[in-house]
């Protein structure tokens, strides 16, 4: 068994690691009777076995993780800790083992999670979701209940994956003791939410090739909230309403490319009008482009955040009047200010962005749809 820089070694010859290095090598056999053999009903029953076999060997890992940390293994070589000396002499993320250990010496707590974990009915990923479940109850909930709890969370690990044991686990008082259930469940969910929104972030990168990748994390009632807007632009009945053949709704697009289409048309459905004004007008994307090249749809149209796309794209944006079109060369609403208005009006404010595209001060370059333009600030 070798992983990062250590290599197993029988140390002293004790009962533990001998134990180790038979089932490593029945493990070996069996790699070696090849599995072409195997019938169907053999392959699927090996499959099974294998994962529980991994399952014990976790539920070992863990407690034999929590021993080391007693013996704080990791001053062999100055680790810092046990779980950064496990992680770089076996080439396992620190983040893993770190939680091998936690779950290590938190099984020690709850007899009946170390038993399942040691007979290999419940995962590594299962044993850390109910031991944490667990840990978050209330300080005045009696052991008989936190009992009751372990008990029917280990029952259900057999029926469900980590993700929905944390889900039970986040409302097992309502099944073990209803009367406090709810309480419970509501501070949980209060500083999930808070956590949540705390967390929240999303980065655009423009990949260059006229594609940018977005990567972010909502909290889980936004994004349901966003998975149900797309949901309405990419079902059957929306998509065949479009007059374009092409758009229509197809069987065999996988959901994510659907979804995608679906944003997609959403950013363009969006009305300027609806949303926050930044430095003075609607978020709204500005095209400059010919006269002529809106007419005939050729040529490269420029936005006012320094982006560009086709004519013909910008001439099929303009028909949705989903954006500004500055065409140049015709009369245009930004020079119509009269003398009443002291401040500029948001005409004009589109103007001058198209005009100075930049802050106008010495080298800053912030785009102007973020600047102010009534007084410079030097």
């Amino acid at each position: 068994m070798a992983g990062g820089t250590g290599t197993f070694s029988p140390g002293s010859g004790h009962p533990v690691l001998a134990a180790i290095s038979r089932a490593d090598e029945h493990v070996g056999d069996a790699l070696e009777l090849g599995l072409l053999t195997l019938g169907e009903v053999d392959a699927r029953s090996a499959l099974v076995a294998a994962q529980q076999l991994i399952s014990r060997a976790t539920g070992l890992l863990a407690k034999l993780a929590a021993r080391a940390d007693e013996l704080q293994v990791g001053r062999v070589d100055g680790s810092p800790s046990t779980a950064v000396w496990f992680a770089n002499v076996t080439g396992v993320t620190r983040g893993e083992a770190h939680r091998v250990l936690r779950v290590g010496q938190s099984t020690e707590r709850y007899v009946r999670v170390a038993a399942a974990a040691a007979a290999g009915t419940v995962s590594l990923d299962q044993t850390d979701v109910i031991v944490r479940a667990l840990d978050a109850l209330p300080d005045e909930v009696d052991a008989e209940t936190v009992g009751r709890a372990e008990e029917v969370l280990v029952e259900n690990a057999g029926r469900f994956d980590a993700l929905a044991l944390r889900k039970l686990g986040k409302r097992i008082l309502d099944v073990v003791a209803p009367e406090v259930g709810e309480a419970h469940e509501a501070r949980l969910l209060a500083a999930e939410e808070r956590s949540a929104m705390a967390a929240a972030s999303l980065t655009l990168r423009d990949l260059g090739d006229g594609r940018t990748s977005i990567r972010g994390i909502l909290p889980t009632l936004h994004a349901e909230m966003l998975g149900k807007a797309l949901d309405a632009y990419a079902a059957p009945g929306h998509k065949n309403a479009s007059p374009d053949e092409a758009d229509r709704f197809t069987t065999g697009v996988p959901s994510p490319l659907r979804r995608g289409e679906a944003f997609v048309e959403l950013i363009e459905a969006l009305d300027a009008r609806d949303l926050p004004e930044v430095g003075g007008t609607n978020a709204t994307v500005v095209v400059n482009l010919d006269l002529d090249a809106l007419l005939r749809g050729l040529g490269v149209a420029t936005l006012d955040t320094g982006g560009r796309i086709s004519a013909a794209e910008a001439r099929r944006l303009a028909c949705s009047a989903n954006l500004v079109p500055a065409v140049l060369g015709g009369s245009s609403e930004v020079l119509d200010l009269g003398r009443s208005q002291r401040s500029h009006s948001k005409a004009q404010r589109l103007a001058i962005a198209i005009h100075d595209k930049t802050c106008v001060t010495d080298g800053c370059d912030r785009p102007a749809h973020q600047c102010q333009v009534h007084h410079w600030t030097l």
